[in-house]
């Protein structure tokens, strides 16, 4: 029987998604995984929609599990492990699905949102967004996010060497008081890839960078990694479509 699981977590004293080679290193999966196997009595291994890197958060992640024998009902599982679970992660449902259903190669479009504060000193926000002290031009920002929507080769904005073709459905800034949200909707994001997407646009938004350099870097033969990079806190899975 295969069940899919929705949850969320605080991603800030994680090491990500993933298990880790030491075990002092907190992971989402090793605790899910530990919760789920002592609730139904046997090894649960669980897949997820993607990975998520130390300190980056989710509102929606997606997972699924095989399980040979449901012993409790799926209200009653999502209790459960939220009273074992640490209060960073919490599961919002379980469903059971089709054995046909994969979190992630079943996936049809991914949301990341990022957060920026423009707050100065606020303690509050220091673990959830990336707090700059200056002001931003989101109008060149926005004339350089709309280079990155259609479907590109980001070998130069991600850390993978290899497959790096990916479509971007729709990516849109907004500034609310004194938050700014970057959006963005695509097939699937490589590695680092919306934290250095963001990191870039942030330059161009100090005006510390062109932003008519973007489409040559997304132009397949010209090969020189960005070097910006958004801090990890201020990114969060937002949701999957499937």
């Amino acid at each position: 029987m295969r069940i899919k699981m929705t949850f969320c977590y605080d991603g800030s004293d994680f090491y990500g998604y993933q298990i880790q080679a030491h075990e002092f290193e907190r992971s989402i999966q090793d605790e899910i995984e530990k919760t789920l196997s002592k609730i139904l009595n046997e090894p649960i291994k669980v897949v997820a929609s993607g990975r998520t890197d130390r300190g980056v958060h989710a509102l929606k992640q997606i997972a699924h599990f095989d399980v040979s024998k449901l012993n409790v009902t799926l209200d009653r599982l999502a209790y459960s492990c939220n009273c074992l679970l640490n209060d960073d992660i919490r599961v919002i449902d379980f469903e059971i699905v089709e054995d046909t259903f994969h979190a992630r190669f079943s996936v049809k479009k991914k949301h990341y949102r990022y957060i920026v504060s423009l707050k100065k000193n606020d303690p509050f926000m220091r673990k959830y967004s990336y707090q700059i002290k200056q002001s931003l031009n989101l109008e060149e920002m926005q004339k350089a996010a709309n280079y990155f929507v259609g479907e590109h080769s980001f070998h130069n904005f991600c850390t993978n060497d290899e497959d790096f073709i990916r479509t971007i459905y729709d990516f849109s800034i907004k500034k609310e008081k004194e938050l700014i949200y970057f959006d963005l909707i695509g097939n699937g994001f490589r590695r680092y890839m919306v934290r250095m997407i963001v990191g870039t646009l942030i330059e161009i938004g100090m005006n510390r960078f062109d932003l008519n350099q973007i489409p040559k870097l997304l132009d397949p033969s010209y090969l020189k990694r960005i070097s910006f990079k958004a801090p990890p806190q201020g990114l969060y899975l937002y949701d999957i479509i499937y």
